[in-house]
């Protein structure tokens, strides 16, 4: 049920706001230290762990990603006003190091891509969205469907 995917989104979000506290408290800084980064990292590996042992029925797999759609990008959105608006009152310093995170960022997209094993191209599609097979995959489709 989309409930249950509700409710593991609320448990990570619980966890990774009380990790984000606790590393706060524990560098002496009054403030939650990605707390919403912890739990979009716990939400992703639960979700695996759950479909790697296949323990996730699928409408509790829709209401996840109907929730990872909606609640994302709005909460990164939250986040980034608040880190522009902070680093605006922080002086030239925090702008230079948000500009500069963001271009290293911007830089290693080419790195990070090359990392792990080539995948084949997705295939073409046809005008209705379909699979364009060639004559060797209508033979083996033709083959498993007799």
């Amino acid at each position: 049920m989309v409930l249950y995917g509700t409710a593991a989104l609320a448990i990570c979000m619980l966890i990774g706001q009380l990790v984000g506290e606790l590393l706060g408290i524990l560098l002496g800084i009054d403030a939650n230290i990605g707390g919403v980064g912890f739990a979009m990292v716990l939400l992703i590996f639960v979700t695996g762990w759950l479909r790697k042992r296949k323990l996730l029925p699928e409408p509790t797999e829709r209401g996840l990603l109907f929730w990872s759609a909606m609640y994302i990008p709005i909460v990164v959105a939250m986040a980034a006003i608040q880190d522009v608006s902070g680093a605006v009152a922080g002086g030239p310093m925090a702008v230079l190091a948000g500009i500069a995170a963001t271009a290293m960022g911007a830089a290693l997209v080419p790195v990070i891509s090359k990392i792990g094993k080539p995948v084949a191209a997705l295939p073409e599609l046809d005008a209705d969205g379909n699979e364009i097979l060639d004559q060797a995959e209508l033979d083996v489709h033709q083959a498993s469907r007799e």
